[in-house]
């Protein structure tokens, strides 16, 4: 079983639309029973949105899928594995041969986060093989957006059953006699400014959908896609990113709550050769070349749509597009196709993991006002009731 490390790394990329990948089984592979699913999430997030503390939720998510990747790559191998942001948590799928210490790296990232933010991560694994000793199945390929993107697609209600037996068995993620590492976060930065649609009339919508029905979950998230292509555009019209609207945040407060989440102290020399940088990075975006290239990139390289299970999809559009949205979703909803949860804000937010600036960058695209965090509290209210 050792040569499934490279499973993920071996799928091909799929060029087809989505709408046109999710009719096609065939082209899922099974996730190997000897991986495991690792979920880390933010203890009463929504209670740490509704004090105004959304960025600080938002970059901590993204810095554990950095502590992630940034492990995989100290460990010296070309393991690939597939991730999952989830405004206050993340999910990864790996190996078992890499969970001893991508499990350690988490835990002293969420005492880091504990003692720099007050902000308990709680991380969390599952064996793949105990998913599927219930019946469950957990499929992935892979879908290639555009020249530079290529996200993970996954059908099949596998990492959601994991996320709800390791949410239910979490226990402290770390022992405060244990040594304290300092984690790796190399390549984080967050220095772009909230991100206003490219037109006035505009809103930024944040969208979270559940079909339960692992034979029916293809279908129904292919008519949901279908719609949203026919009324908001392609991914490239109703991308919340444009190159017109993103301009830096050159605040030094924001440089200070970088630093906080990233070096956990604060540094003089930190701040001030980042507030630098980021002066300068104004004027290179604007009159330089490669620095126009570079934003162009941000936007292609926006993680704006993920299907984990779940389909959940940053977009852009008017009010009356998300009206003509809303009434196929409440038709499904009312069938008891679906369940969902939405949220409707003026701009997004966006985290990033720079590995190079040339084209090895990732973008997390969130909702201002709770993005994702604030659909789920509407998702949750719904499932309540239809559990009564």
């Amino acid at each position: 079983m050792n040569n499934t490390i490279n499973f993920y790394k071996n799928i091909s990329k799929s060029n087809l639309p989505l709408t046109e990948l999710l009719k096609n089984e065939n082209l899922f592979s099974t996730v190997p029973p000897n991986w495991s699913i690792v979920v880390t999430d933010i203890e009463n997030s929504t209670t740490a949105v509704s004090r105004g503390l959304h960025n600080d939720v938002n970059r901590t998510a993204t810095g554990s899928i950095i502590t992630v990747l940034n492990t995989l790559k100290s460990l010296n191998n070309s393991v690939k594995i597939p991730y999952f942001f989830g405004g206050d948590g993340s999910t990864f799928i790996m190996p078992n041969s890499v969970l001893e210490p991508v499990l350690e790296a988490l835990n002293q990232y969420s005492r880091h986060i504990k003692n720099s933010l007050q902000l308990q991560l709680r991380v969390g694994h599952l064996e793949v093989e105990k998913v599927y000793s219930k019946d469950v199945s957990l499929k992935i390929t892979k879908l290639r957006h555009n020249e530079f993107l290529t996200t993970p697609v996954i059908i099949g209600n596998g990492l959601k059953y994991a996320e709800q037996v390791i949410k239910e068995n979490f226990v402290p993620t770390f022992n405060e006699s244990n040594k304290y590492i300092q984690p790796n976060l190399e390549g984080m930065q967050c220095r772009w400014d909230e991100i206003y649609p490219n037109k006035n009339d505009k809103k930024v919508v944040c969208l979270l959908v559940d079909c339960d029905d692992e034979k029916d979950q293809a279908n129904v998230y292919g008519i949901i896609m279908r719609e949203i292509d026919f009324i908001f555009g392609n991914l490239e019209k109703r991308n919340p990113i444009s190159t017109i609207k993103l301009k830096l945040n050159t605040s030094l407060e924001n440089i200070r709550k970088e630093m906080k989440i990233k070096i956990g102290k604060y540094q003089i020399t930190y701040v001030i050769s980042n507030w630098l940088m980021t002066l300068f990075g104004t004027f290179y975006f604007k009159f330089f070349k490669a620095g126009r290239l570079y934003k162009y990139r941000v936007t292609q390289l926006s993680d704006t749509i993920m299907l984990d299970g779940f389909l959940n999809t940053v977009i852009s559009g008017t009010e009356e597009q998300v009206t003509r949205l809303k009434m196929l979703l409440d038709d499904l909803e009312a069938k008891n196709k679906i369940i969902y949860g939405i949220h409707i804000t003026h701009a997004s937010i966006m985290s990033c993991y720079i590995e190079d600036k040339e084209k090895k960058h990732i973008h997390f695209v969130d909702g201002t006002e709770g993005g994702y965090t604030s659909a789920a509290i509407m998702f949750k209210e719904k499932l309540k009731n239809v559990k009564v």
